[in-house]
């Protein structure tokens, strides 16, 4: 197998794929999302995470189930006297809108380094039936093209690096593809950081490869004989799509699936809006990629951080979960539907994102003119 890549033009930070990564900075008071009311309709991530073991005694409905309710398919009813408007109102309470309460995130945000993390699908593009389509709007990449100028900004996805560079054509920004297991920094460096050295890379799961690469072309193989489906190689780990495979054969899918990972002991299988998502073992995710980069940038240790995350899908609450747990920040939740969530705020779709991340750049423009006045 290839050797381990982890090319890093600073000192590799001390982190243990094998166990949880401790933090040593003090913890800096941000308010925590409650438990979601008891009226909503929110389904425990945890649970149905184990309801994917590959190799577990779980029939394949149990499977079909939970991507069921990883994939909702219809908008909540708009009908002010329903059940589920009074559910996505009382959830609404808990996580309420970013824009509506801008005034008291940048309160919160006072005194510290804002840091932006950004999920692509779903967050910065739309969710689309054709994964290779998930094109960002001219103006999204203008509006995080100057988001990037005022603050450190990284894009976290469960994408190919490569592709999803191919997608938001910004150099000087943090990419972190496959689940945060590829990450590379600008080719020169970044004017925020707090040394001189250049750009990073890092791979923490080169040697999963030709593993990958073997089960990708299993599953296109296996999968080929159901309609709609679609194998997507990302690197370090491998998407199947389900968007456009008829409900009635999600199961017949999920079969497939399983008879191929089965044969993969040190492949784990987790799930995304319509996806089923083919990782490796090792204990590395969005929010271990979103460390890995606070690191990176100087800012390990500081309590006068304040990292921001924004993303749509359920692999983007390990993210939300570091920074409840950190103290620091806070985290985002791109969703139309009540969801069970770590983040503390949400926004409904890719144009609210637009819209918070440039009144972040008005206000920073703003203050960096009231600065220089008072010079």
């Amino acid at each position: 197998m290839t050797k381990q890549n982890v090319a890093v033009s600073y000192a590799k930070p001390s982190f243990n794929l094998g166990s949880p990564m401790a933090v040593s900075n003090p913890p800096v008071f941000v308010q925590k999302p409650p438990v979601a009311p008891g009226g909503c309709i929110t389904i425990s991530r945890n649970k149905l995470l184990k309801n994917l073991e590959i190799n577990g005694p779980q029939r394949i409905n149990t499977w079909v189930d939970s991507m069921r309710a990883s994939s909702p398919t219809h908008r909540p009813s708009t009908d002010l006297s329903s059940p589920t408007e009074d559910h996505y109102s009382s959830w609404m309470i808990h996580h309420p809108s970013a824009l509506e309460m801008f005034d008291r995130i940048i309160e919160t945000s006072k005194g510290k380094h804002i840091v932006m993390f950004l999920d692509y699908d779903g967050t910065l593009s739309p969710i689309v039936d054709d994964p290779d389509r998930a094109f960002m709007s001219d103006k999204m990449r203008a509006t995080v093209k100057k988001l990037a100028r005022y603050f450190p900004t990284a894009i976290v996805s469960g994408r190919c690096r490569d592709k999803v560079y191919s997608f938001v054509k910004l150099a000087g920004l943090y990419y972190a593809g496959s689940h945060g297991m590829d990450i590379k920094g600008p080719a020169k460096g970044s004017k925020y950081k707090k040394n001189d050295q250049a750009g990073i890379l890092f791979q923490p799961a080169s040697d999963y490869l030709p593993m990958i690469n073997e089960v990708y072309n299993e599953l296109v193989e296996k999968t080929s004989s159901t309609p709609g489906a679609m194998v997507e190689n990302n690197r370090f780990c491998v998407s199947v799509h389900f968007r456009r495979v008829d409900e009635k054969k999600w199961s017949e899918l999920a079969q497939q699936v399983r008879s191929v990972l089965k044969e993969y002991p040190k492949l784990r299988l987790t799930q995304g809006r319509k996806v089923l998502e083919i990782r490796p073992t090792i204990k590395w995710d969005k929010g271990k990629a979103l460390e890995f980069l606070l690191e990176s940038l100087g800012f390990a240790n500081c309590s006068d951080v304040f990292p921001v995350y924004i993303g749509d899908d359920r692999t983007d609450e390990d993210a939300f979960k570091i920074l409840r747990d950190r103290g620091q920040g806070l985290g985002i939740l791109v969703s139309k539907f009540p969801k069970d969530t770590s983040a503390s705020y949400s926004l409904q779709e890719p144009s609210e994102v637009m819209n918070f991340l440039q009144r972040l750049v008005d206000w920073k423009r703003l203050s960096s003119y009231r600065g220089q006045a008072r010079v």
